[in-house]
């Protein structure tokens, strides 16, 4: 339960002295079953300075560009390039990235919880990650065919998603309750505008697709490396852990018992359906506004930085403002189910708008709900995470999970809802569909999570 807003601290910017916790950790004896007793009351956290905030939100930024920047333009403008008017198989690509990712994040998430090094137990896979993300560029930018774009964007969602789970698990060890909405906020605002100014950068480049995917990755190596390089993270080798890992572990690690974690279960449902309404219309932003307002697939790049430039202020405003706001008056899911609201708002805006302006409006409204839900359920997955202390990067996986399948399936099926009716591809049915699963999403966590209000 959220403390009283008269018993928080004033903002997650207040300085506080570092503490970091010593002493050797023992793991649970099994990656499943009933939760482990917190060793670390996650209240009693030291408040994170300001100038670590800073390097977070940098990182976050990096991470940021170089995944969704991809995701929301470059591989769009590649495809067209390969495959002109094959839509559907963007949807598969990203389905497979996605696909990819649920595989790898559990494993990387439950083998930092147990990597014992003098570094800690998250930078070595944020490293790791961004080598993986690097390795990507050119795989997709000089890509012959569909096929190696294919291996390109595994290679980019797998790496970028590694470094920027890593430093979302560093979240999870370091923050405190009464910073967790304030700075889920500042994350989720910058969320929003790395594509944005992604985008912006890149437009001008279309004609050289290597610098296209090269300029998001060299930032997020710059804003990242930053964050690795100077974030404080204690030596673990003193750790101990009490099981060995083995495979059939492993296996079981991605799995939970639902009836053990209700809230984090019911928690995890709501995200689930929420962003599966959000990632129907996501990947194929680019051919939306391209049908509805006649226009090249490559010339989109100025209408989409016209479009995320103008949210950038409903996005700060549902962030921030709705980070804050959920730390102040001790409430998170009020401003969930606002948030979803607000998306789906957007959301029916745009099935039915064929001109600029009534596509801008649906995106400002949408951006608004977006940033809402997303900054205050953030915050509500760190409330809620069970087992803090021991296995964090297990639990933000499995978290990850409720991002990643929607990821995987609706790719997939926004194809077949684009092929309902006669004539052009239906984005009004995909853009009301996506609508109601927001709704929906919300609804789940406002009325069932229980130990948060």
């Amino acid at each position: 339960m959220l403390k009283d807003p008269e018993d928080r601290h004033e903002s997650a910017f207040e300085l506080a002295e570092e503490r970091v916790p010593t002493g050797n950790v023992a793991l649970p004896q099994s990656p499943v079953g009933p939760p482990v007793p917190s060793y670390v009351d996650a209240d009693d956290f030291p408040v994170v300075p300001r100038w670590q905030v800073v390097l977070l939100v940098a990182a976050t930024f990096g991470g940021g560009m170089a995944m969704i920047v991809p995701m929301a333009y470059s591989l769009a403008v590649r495809l067209d390039q390969l495959a002109p008017g094959r839509t559907d198989v963007l949807g598969y690509i990203l389905g497979i990235g996605s696909a990819a990712t649920l595989i790898v994040a559990p494993l990387t998430g439950i083998l930092s919880d147990r990597t014992r090094t003098r570094w800690g137990r998250r930078r070595p896979f944020t490293v790791l990650g961004m080598a993986i993300g690097v390795a990507s560029v050119p795989v997709m930018a000089l890509s012959p065919n569909l096929i190696w774009l294919g291996v390109g964007w595994v290679l980019c969602t797998v790496g970028w998603g590694t470094a920027a789970g890593s430093v979302g698990n560093w979240q999870a060890d370091r923050l405190p309750a009464s910073q967790r909405g304030s700075v889920s906020g500042i994350t989720g605002l910058t969320m929003q505008i790395a594509p944005v100014i992604g985008i912006i950068a890149v437009g001008p480049l279309r004609d050289s697709i290597l610098l296209v995917f090269a300029l998001p990755a060299v930032v997020a190596v710059v804003l990242i490396g930053l964050f690795v390089a100077f974030a404080p993270e204690p030596d673990t080798r003193g750790f101990v852990a009490t099981t060995k890992l083995t495979v059939t572990g492993l296996l079981r690690s991605y799995l939970f018992r639902p009836r053990d974690v209700p809230d984090f279960a019911w928690n995890w449902l709501g995200r689930f359906v929420f962003f599966l309404g959000l990632t129907l219309t996501t990947s194929f932003t680019v051919f939306f506004i391209a049908q509805r307002l006649e226009m090249p697939v490559a010339d989109v790049a100025g209408v989409q930085a016209l479009t995320s430039a103008l949210s950038i202020g409903t996005a700060m405003l549902g962030a921030i403002g709705g980070g804050w706001l959920s730390d102040r008056l001790g409430r998170r899911k009020p401003l969930i189910l606002a948030g979803s609201i607000l998306f789906a708002a957007g959301g029916a805006v745009s099935a039915f708008a064929y001109d600029l302006v009534a596509i801008v409006i649906g995106v400002l409204i949408s951006s608004l709900g977006i940033a809402l839900f997303s900054a205050v359920a953030q915050a509500l997955v760190l409330d809620v995470l069970p087992e803090r202390e021991t296995q964090a990067g297990r639990y933000m996986a499995i978290t990850m999970f409720a991002q990643k399948i929607p990821g995987v399936l609706a790719p997939i099926a926004a194809p077949l809802l684009l092929m309902i009716g006669d004539g052009d591809q239906n984005f009004t049915v995909l853009y009301l569909a996506s609508a109601v699963l927001a709704v929906a999403g919300g609804s789940i966590i406002a009325a069932k999570v229980r130990g948060i209000r």
